[in-house]
This record gives C-alpha cells, structure tokens and sequence, in this order.
C-alpha cells in the first residue's frame, strides 16, 4: 500500500501568515487581479485557489485585463492550440506593462512544467516576473511576496508532489461546485503530456472529499463534479483505503447533495462496480464521459490507452442495460501516427454505432517529449483537417438524432443562466443525464431546479417550456 504526503497544517499556516501581512497593503492599494485559464476542469479548480489566496491577499477581481494589477495565465499544455493563444496573449501584454510599471504579469499551470520552459518564457517576455507549476499553489503567498519586492521568480518543483488540503478558494458558482478527489495520471498514453506534467497518481482521504462537499452544500450548492485525470482509478494504490465506486457510495448522503458528476474516465478502470453504483444512486447523474481517443484496435495499442474498441462497447452496452436514459460524451483524437484509412473508417463506425450525445474533437498534436512524438510515421496536417471534417460531419449527424429523440421529454433542469437579448428571457440549464435545454423563464428562477418539457430539437440543442418551479 502506498502512503501519500500531505502539506502540513504547519507550512499552510505559515502562507496564510505571509498572505494576512500582505493584505493590509494591497487592501489599501484596491490593487485588482485577472485570472485567465486554458484548458481543462482541473485548470479551473486551480485558478479557483488561486484566486481564493489572491482574494485573502487583499486583492478584488477585475472585470478585464486593462483595470487590472496583477494579470495571471493558468496554462495548459495539451495541445498546441493552446500555447500558441498563450505566447499571443503574452505578448499583447507588453504595451500594458509599459503603462503600469507596477503591474505583476505571472505564468503557472502545466506548461511549466515542461522541461525549460520557465526558463525560456523569463528569457522571452521581460515584462512576466511570476511563472510556477501544478503542484506548488499551497506556497503563492510566498512567491506572490518575493515578486512585490521586486524579484523575477520561477517555482516549477517537478517533485513536490504533496497533496495540499484546506486551501481558500473562490468560486464563481452559486449552484455547482469541482471537487478534486485525486491528482496525477499514471497512464502514460504515448501522446499525452500530462503525467510528466502533473505527476503520479494521488488519491485525497475520503474523509477530506467528503468534508469538502459537506462544505459546498451547507453553503447551497446541491451539484458537485468529481475531478482526475482519471476518476474512476481512484484508489487504485490503496491509499485511499477505498475505490471510485466505494467513494461514490460514501458521499452520495451527504445531505442537500442532489446531483453527482464525475469526469474524466478511463475504459479500462470503469467496472462493474462503478456501473452499479451509477445505476443504484439517486444523485449520481446519468451521463458519463468516456473518452474513446480511436475506434481501431491497432491505434489504441499504440496510444497505450490498455483496451480494445470490442471492451469499450461492451462498457456502453452493459450501462445502458442498467441505466436506459444514460448519455455518453467522448473525445477523439484523428490523424495519430500510423493511422490509416481503414483505421479512420473504424472510428467512423464507432461514432455511428454509439451514437455520442457530444463530442470533442481534436487532429493529433505532437507533445515534446512524449512517445507518440517520436513515432515515424507522423500524419501530414491536410490529411488530419479531412479527416477531423468528416468525423464533425457525422457526430453533428448524431447529435441531431441524439435530440431529435427528446422531443416530449419531461424532466428537472438546473438552471444555469439566462439569455437577455432577445425581447423574451430565455433560461437554459441540463437534465440530469447532461442534456441541454433553453426555455422561457425569468432571471429569478437561476440556480434553481424547475421540470421542464422538450417542444423542439435543435442542431446543437434543445428547446422547450417550464411545466413546475
């Protein structure tokens, strides 16, 4: 059994120490801060902590970049797409900094934890004095202090890989809430940059997840999602004394707690223990994201992704035996090194056949420093943009099928937001099981539940009318 380490209460002490001395100048400075953030969910739980220590600092939110005095990027390093807006968005901030001498112009997230790159983005951009890493937000006072006297600083400790509890943190969402149960991947899929960045696998105590949520609904929040890399290995080193379905049991009472997402999976951890506890649990929501990356036996063993397009369907077949209204989302990757037309021709067949409710879509992109990188036999990018065409052709096919089907449908909404620019007031939110569906309403009724019927199907959407609030 493996232990993991935790940040004492002692070195949590001392930066909120640091951030209590802090505050008292920046409060009457009215200094303001910006937090940009690339990426995934996790990347939006980490600003929010950073944000939680920037608001215990003394500093108050901007509303953009210009009335701002400290501009942070939370960066992802996924996809290439995402470092090039990065630089550009960097680099268009130099005429700021020149205006504001004072301001703070700070880099973290997983880009910076790729080899060199902090030190190739200190060297490149004068005007960014703060860059640090995934695993080192527990220590933000501290290097938020260094650079306000006047130091140039990057923390990118690829070892620190502790689990910090009890962090501030400031949420945004009055109804719905990220939970981190576990950090790190130890999957390795040969084209994914993430285990070097966010290191191994970490599980959190059931106790502190569970307390956490307890937490979030006594102040009124009835949806959490769970968050990994991949949920369902959660436990999987015995750390945690517990597995992902064990720990979807042990939260699922918490009082006021009415829905439970979960994202990301992984196939080859999603088992029949957790597809009972989906199907058993009343707040556990109908809707899993299960990215499937290819639908060819021979390109899954190359992206070391340890499952077979024959295991993935029997997954989706055996869920939706136990749970009929389930929808599965997924992502996909074309044009990875190797795959041939056929092999393209079998993700098609594979999106047809499990007919996703949605879809994220991406042309292979090369990770420095992974496997897939290395491989030889790379696809030309003409060839990737076809094929990423086609493959968006037919999933929009299928979402339209996918909608087409809820016409009549009556279930709870949450409502998330309203829409104002039309003459009528159009509120959207999701069924239980992730549908989207917008209808008339009044801004009074967001972030509560109201049952909604489905009147139309759109191609992206769906359309219907409040029937109970």
């Amino acid at each position: 059994m493996k232990t993991n380490s935790f940040i004492s209460e002692q070195e949590l002490t001392e930066q909120k120490q640091i951030a209590s001395a802090l505050s008292q100048e920046i409060r009457a400075r009215n200094l303001k801060f910006f937090v940009e953030t690339f990426g995934c969910q996790m990347n939006v739980r980490d600003s929010e902590t950073i944000k939680g220590w920037l608001s215990l600092i003394g500093y108050q939110e901007a509303a953009d970049k210009e009335t701002a005095d400290l501009i942070l990027f939370n960066t992802c390093c996924v996809r290439e797409h995402a470092e090039k807006r990065l630089m550009g968005n960097i680099g268009a901030l130099k005429e700021l900094k020149d205006a504001n001498p004072g301001m703070i112009i700070g880099i973290c997230g997983c880009m910076m934890q790729q080899q060199d790159m902090a030190k190739k983005l200190l060297k490149r951009f004068p005007h960014v004095s703060l860059i640090f890493g995934t695993n080192v937000l527990h220590r933000f006072p501290e290097m938020l202090r260094a650079v306000l006297n006047g130091e140039r600083i990057a923390v990118t400790d690829r070892a620190d890989d502790a689990i910090a509890e009890d962090l501030p943190k400031l949420r945004d969402n009055e109804r719905s809430a990220f939970v981190n149960i576990m950090y790190g991947c130890d999957n390795y899929c040969s084209y994914c940059i993430v285990p070097y960045v966010r290191g191994h696998e970490r599980s959190r105590k059931p106790e502190d997840i569970r307390n956490e949520i307890v937490s979030l609904t006594d102040s009124g929040i009835t949806e959490i999602t769970l968050l990994g890399q991949n949920v369902n290995s959660y436990g999987n080193d015995g750390s945690a004394g517990m597995r992902f379905a064990d720990l979807l049991r042990y939260v699922s009472d918490v009082p006021g707690l009415k829905r439970i997402r979960f994202m990301s999976s992984h196939p080859k951890d999603l088992n029949e223990d957790v597809m009972q506890a989906i199907a058993s649990l009343g707040n556990v929501c109908h809707h899993v994201h299960l990215p499937v990356q290819s639908g060819n036996n021979e390109i899954l063993k190359r992206m070391n992704r340890r499952y077979t397009r024959e295991h993935y369907l029997s997954i989706v077949s055996r869920l939706r035996e136990l749970v009929p209204d389930i929808e599965f989302t997924t992502d996909i990757i074309v044009g990875f090194p190797g795959e041939t037309e056929e092999a393209f021709s079998d993700t098609l067949s594979l999106v047809e056949e499990v007919g996703f409710a949605a879809a994220f879509t991406f042309a292979y992109s090369p990770r420095l420093g992974t496997v897939a990188a290395r491989m030889e036999d790379q696809i030309p990018e003409s060839v990737k943009k076809q094929r990423l065409k086609a493959l968006n052709e037919l999933q929009a096919r299928k979402t339209v099928e996918n909608n087409l089907k809820y016409i009549g449908h009556i279930g709870e909404v949450l409502v998330e937001g309203c829409d104002e620019r039309g003459e009528e007031t159009m509120l959207y939110g999701k069924y239980q099981n992730f549908k989207m569906v917008y209808f008339p309403g009044c801004k009074e009724l967001l972030n509560r539940y109201v049952t909604v019927k489905v009147t139309k199907a759109n191609k992206n959407s769906l359309l219907g009318e409040m029937i109970d609030a």
